[in-house]
């Protein structure tokens, strides 16, 4: 199979971990790769609304390291995949991700100043439309744009 750019490699691993994950109950929460030659790390974020187990990693890195292996997907050099739950701070990045956690409290660091601020941390409120809403604990309403959200984490809390 011909290189791909790494934005092309990404979207044919995230397909494959799709189909890997399909029928499972099992969801792709995120894909990243880094690194590169034989250092490459394919990290695979999986989610289940009832949570990860260690079975959970173990199904979904069998699958897609069969897919990986039989497509060809992957440039020469080898790689390490890595199946893991998002963690409890995770990051937010689709639409999906800020529909999940509505309610919960999380930090977002925005591309531009909104309102005087750059970052917001407080409840998510809103979340549709392709903006969310925060509010802050003095009470204010943040709503942005997801597209300018420059990164955003769900917050842990005790």
């Amino acid at each position: 199979m011909p290189a791909l750019e790494k934005d092309e490699l990404l979207g044919a691993i995230s397909e494959l971990s799709e189909l890997a994950a399909a029928g499972t109950g099992i969801e792709i929460a995120d894909v990243e790769l880094r690194g590169g030659g034989g250092a490459r790390l394919l990290r695979v974020y999986i989610d289940k609304p009832v949570g990860v187990t260690h079975g959970d990693c173990e199904l979904i890195s069998e699958r897609l390291g069969a897919l990986l292996d039989e497509r060809d997907v992957m440039p020469e050099g080898g790689y390490t995949l890595e199946v893991s739950s998002p963690g409890v701070e995770r990051a937010l990045k689709k639409p999906r991700d800020f529909e999940l956690v509505l309610g919960r409290n999380v930090k977002v660091s925005l591309k531009e100043l909104v309102g005087g601020q750059k970052r917001l941390e407080g409840k998510l409120v809103e979340a549709a439309g392709g903006s969310i809403g925060v509010e802050l604990s003095t009470g204010e309403r943040f709503r942005v744009k997801l597209d300018q959200v420059q990164k955003a984490h769900l917050k842990f809390e005790w």
